[in-house]
């Protein structure tokens, strides 16, 4: 394999990771419609359609071997790779993160409407601008912004208590909302997890770029 088609063989790859990012991010943004919305037969399509996402993340997992394989790749070239397999799991586990979502949402199908979901549409709205933005900042090997992206989780952890605090208050005000506010919890979970998946790509082009691995997943509050 010649560089040039090496290097071509990155980009494409990087193109792929792009487009594994956006299904992540769709799968985020149709599981919270259909939460709000309390539409079950969306949920169960989202559900479905994960099944595309792992596909798509296998499929680039052996493009990336095949090239490991093909040549004697050095040692930036290697973490490039190695870069590209930590993400794409990390977007994998994303769009698991919502799928949970989905499946939450069909246990919650016969709660009646409409919902109050409180400080989860905007967990859900950081969760996403912290995917768009560790992505970019991997395709343009920005640094500076990958570091940023750890004040973003702080918000996302502190929305996740404030959700934490209503559901409590909630099941203490009326007994007969437990079951619910567990659920709303659970899918607050989900998205606090989604944000630390997009810190850990943060760290992936750190490590791209300088070759150390720094660890920006703390809570600074």
């Amino acid at each position: 394999m010649t560089r040039d088609l090496f290097n071509a063989e990155i980009r494409q790859l990087q193109d792929e990771v792009l487009v594994l990012g956006s299904m992540a991010e769709k799968a985020i943004l149709d599981s919270l419609e259909a939460l709000r919305g309390g539409d079950r037969e969306w949920s169960k399509r989202i559900i479905e359609d994960d099944r595309k996402v792992n596909k798509k993340r296998f499929e680039i997992e052996d493009r990336c071997i095949f090239v490991v394989a093909s040549q004697q790749p050095m040692a930036s070239d290697l973490r490039a790779l190695a870069s590209i397999l930590y993400i794409i799991t990390d977007l994998e586990r994303i769009a698991d993160h919502a799928e949970g979502i989905a499946r939450i949402n069909v246990m919650l199908a016969d709660e009646p409407l409409p919902r109050k979901l409180g400080y989860i549409p905007s967990m859900a709205d950081r969760a996403v601008a912290m995917l768009r933005d560790s992505l970019k900042a991997y395709i343009e090997h920005d640094v500076d912004s990958a570091r940023q992206i750890c004040d973003a989780d702080d918000e996302v952890d502190r929305l996740q208590d404030s959700v934490y605090d209503d559901c409590i208050k909630g099941m203490i005000a009326d007994p007969s909302t437990i079951q619910r506010n567990t659920h709303l919890l659970w899918t607050a979970h989900n998205l606090e997890r989604i944000a630390d998946r997009c810190t850990n790509i943060c760290e992936r082009v750190i490590y791209q770029v300088t070759g150390r691995m720094e660890e920006i997943n703390i809570s600074k509050y």
